[in-house]
């Protein structure tokens, strides 16, 4: 018996990994994009992976992060001004 809870707890844990890193990348793709961090966090709590597909889709603000450096990147400038 103790076989079976010990099962159930592994899976729930990569669940609980899966439903915290979803709700991180939701938290900093709203933020990049221009709308804060906390509701890219309530639609990551709430939906989960879904949650991340829709901050994908929402387009971004006209003077975000995701505009004016990119996705990921600190921007053409920085990397001029770091060996400069």
């Amino acid at each position: 018996m103790t076989l079976l809870f010990a099962l159930i707890g592994a899976k729930a844990l990569w669940l609980l990994y899966l439903w915290l890193l979803s709700t991180i990348a939701a938290s900093y793709l709203s933020e990049r994009k221009g709308y804060g961090e906390k509701p890219g966090l309530a639609t990551g709590l709430i939906l989960s992976i879904i949650g991340t597909i829709v901050w994908l889709i929402v387009p971004a603000r006209r003077d975000s992060k995701w505009k004016t450096i990119g996705a990921f990147g600190r921007g053409k400038n920085a990397a001029k001004r770091r060996t400069a």
